[in-house]
Formats: C-alpha cells, structure tokens, sequence
C-alpha cells in the first residue's frame, strides 16, 4: 500500500474557521437571513419604506457590498482551491487504485441521483401544473424584458465537439475563464499522473499544492468573516429587485419548484438512512450551518471550503473522500439545479400552451441532466441554462423573462439541495469505499 505522499494543508488551515462554528455560525446566518427579509419587503416599492425605486434599488446595492465582496474573494480562490483539492485528496489515497474504486461508484451515483431529481421535478410540474394559473404570459414579461437581455443567446454544439471539449486542451483558458468542469478534469490528470510517477518525483508538486491549499483556505477564512453581514445584504437586495408582487404572482410556480426541492431533500435523508446507514435527522443537524451558508450565496464554490470541513469534522468523512467528491460535486452534482430547470421548462410550456409529446418529455429530461452535469457553481448560471434547454422545445426566449424576476429566490433554495446533495454523496461513498465489492478484491 502506497503510503500519502504529502501533509494535508486542509487539516491545518480549516482549523481557523473553528471560532466561526463555535460562535455558531448557523444562528448568526439565520438571523441575518430574517433581518434581510424584513428589511428588504421594507424597501420595496411595495413596503412603503422608500417609495422611489431608484434609491431603494441604490440602498439595496450598498446593502449588498459585504455580500459581493464575500463572493468575489471566493471566486478568486476557487480555481486553485478545486485544483489542489482533487490532487490532494487523489494523491492522498496512496495510488491509482483509489481513484479508480471511487470513480467506478461516483460517476453512476451522481447521474442516479440527477435522474431522480428530474423525475420528481417532471411528476409536479406536469400533476400541479402550475402554467395555468399564468394568464397572458406576454403582457407579464414586458417589464422583465430589459433584464433578459444580459441572457446570451447559445447556439447548440454538436455532441461530438462537447466529448472533445471535456479535454482542456488549453489548461490557461479553462483556468482563466474559470471552467470548472476543465479544471476538475485537469486536476485528475495530474493526479493520476503523480501518483503514477516516483514519490520523490512527485513531492515538490504535492508540497507546492499542499502551500497553495494554504494560502487559499486563508482567504477563505477572511470571506468566512463577512458571513452574516454578506448574508443579510444579498438577501435584502434579492428582495428588492424581485419585489413581493413578483412573488405572489408567481406563487404557484414557485410553490411546485420549493415543494419539489424538499421531496428532493427527503430523498436524499432516505438515501443516507439507507445507504449511508446513518441517522438522516442528525446528518440535517450537522449540515445546518452549510444549508444556510448555501443559501444566502447560491453559489456551491463559495460553501466548498465550509463542506469540506464539516464533511471532515462534522459527519467523519476521510480527507480523500471529501477532497475529491465535494470539488467533483459542486461541478457536476446539480441535482436542485435539473429539478428547477425541467420544472421551469414544463412551466412555460403550459403557460405558452405547448404540448409535450412522452418522447418530447423524455428528450426534454435527458437535456435537463446533460445541462446540469458540469454547469458552473455561481450565482444565476440557472437561467442562462434554461434559455439554452427552452429554445428546443418551441418556447419564445421571452418566455425566460416570465420568470427572471423570482430566480434569485430559486437559486438560493437549488444551491442549498445541491450542496446537501454534495454531503450525502460523500456519506455513501465512505461507506461505500470501507465496504469493498467483491470486483475491488483481488484474485486468489
């Protein structure tokens, strides 16, 4: 057995983030999530707080400053932070043979799982249909039109050029314009091939990703910080822009995509009853902190760091376990993600009066969890998707800006299934990985 190459920088550094959870850090979100609500109703037109939108939409921005300056120290770190992650956690497993064990029990668990999450979304949509409480869908887009114009029109690309374009084959681009998916296939390259080369060949690489861990978990506890403040500004700005009528008006839509994040929710609580073969109401307990994080950020890169520790600390969770499957998570597993966009897509079919054929629907499903699969872990990528996924089934892309004004609300509800589905995938694979299956036994 090959024996870890490098001391983990995740052990030491993540540790500065303890005052955080012994301050409870759950509680102060929380509360900063119910002050951003209040205050953000208060600065709606409709709150009566501030009656002119331009300086409540002004005030909201500053609100929001803490929050954007949260997101951007993330994002700064977040390429060099999903690089090292993956190396470090494949490197620590010893060899080549972990990576494979694991691989060969992720990759179908994360398509189940997105299938799944497809299902549940279809079975509401179509059963609540909730485009039939939307009346003139045309007329109710005209004041969200100017916003769907920062929504880029994507062309389709044939399947064959996505296969080829799995392979940076430009590492500096995929790192530059943060392509996450890229980035995680580099980084398990280059893990593969340092744990296939001469360990003293490979130390100075691992000690060097070991310091970058380092110095990328120090900005994070920086960001960490900014948490409750960061929290209560995003919320109170979402609030404003979105506006309560938005929200009443859209409540059907919105009720069948929060109801069927929470079957999604349960789901995954059956899932670590049974295949994690843990208690599923203390595993909710134990990622509290990191549902709410999620939440008030919609954004999966941005809570990685804070996953990570609570996979390692909280739920037991060995480091090459959460260092490869949360980082592969937050690109790949976007399970509260496929549900939101075949939700929204059979929406807007009711509301337009297209009707779907089973094959259209199943078709329209497999788009779904190939859309998901690898779409980046920030704020609002949701609805640049759905514009992709609603141009093929004959829905006007206008019909996007129906529901671009309750997104940010939706984002931060997906992102906070997304991460717990993160959670629940490394409970089963570490007890998947100290269980082995007759195929990882050697021959006699």
């Amino acid at each position: 057995m090959r024996r870890a190459l490098h001391p983990l920088g995740t052990n030491r550094l993540v540790e500065r983030l303890d005052f955080l959870i012994r301050s409870r850090l759950w509680v102060q979100t929380l509360l900063a999530m119910v002050l951003g609500v209040a205050v953000g109703v208060a600065l709606s037109p409709s709150g009566g707080a501030l009656v002119a939108e331009t300086t409540a939409s002004t005030t909201a921005a500053w609100l929001a400053l803490p929050g954007r300056l949260f997101l951007a120290l993330i994002q700064m770190v977040v390429v060099p932070l999903v690089l090292t992650s993956i190396i470090l956690g494949i490197a620590s497993g010893g060899s080549s043979d972990f990576l494979r064990r694991i691989g060969m029990r992720i990759a179908p668990y994360f398509v189940s799982t997105t299938f799944v999450s497809v299902a549940i979304g279809s079975s509401l949509a179509l059963w609540l249909a909730p485009g039939q409480y939307i009346e003139q869908a045309a007329q109710e887009t005209s004041t969200a039109l100017s916003a769907l114009s920062s929504v880029p029109a994507v062309a389709p690309v044939p399947l064959t050029e996505n296969i080829v374009n799995i392979i940076p084959s430009n590492p500096t681009s995929a790192i530059m314009e943060q392509s996450m998916f890229q980035v995680v296939v580099l980084a398990i390259f280059m893990a593969v091939a340092l744990v296939s080369v001469k360990p003293e060949r490979a130390k100075p690489l691992l000690d060097l990703c070991a310091s970058l861990q380092d110095v990328s978990m120090k900005v994070v506890s920086w960001a960490m910080v900014l948490t409750p403040a960061a929290v209560f500004g995003l919320l109170a700005q979402a609030i404003v822009e979105s506006g309560v009528e938005v929200l009443v008006g859209m409540s059907a839509y919105i009720g069948t995509v929060l109801l069927g994040l929470l079957l999604l929710l349960v789901f995954y609580l059956f899932v670590v009853a049974i295949l994690g073969g843990r208690n599923p109401f203390t595993f909710l307990g134990k990622i509290r902190s990191v549902q709410l994080l999620a939440f008030s950020t919609s954004s999966s890169a941005a809570v990685m760091p804070l996953s990570m520790k609570t996979a390692e600390e909280e739920l037991g969770i060995s480091k090459p376990v959460s260092q490869f499957v949360i980082p592969l998570g937050a690109t790949v597993n976007m399970d509260g993600t496929a549900l939101y966009q075949i939700v929204a897509a059979i929406f807007l079919t009711q509301v337009y009066a297209i009707d779907l054929t089973l094959g259209q629907l199943a078709l329209l499903g497999a788009t779904t969890v190939g859309a998901s699969i690898g779409s980046p872990s920030t704020p609002g990528v949701g609805i640049v998707i759905l514009a992709t996924i609603v141009q093929g089934i004959g829905v006007p892309l206008e019909g996007v800006a129906l529901i671009l004004g309750v997104d940010r609300i939706l984002d931060m509800a997906r992102t906070a299934v997304n991460v717990s589905g993160d959670l629940t995938a490394t409970v089963v694979m570490e007890r998947w990985l100290t269980t082995p299956s007759p195929a990882d036994k050697p021959e006699q």
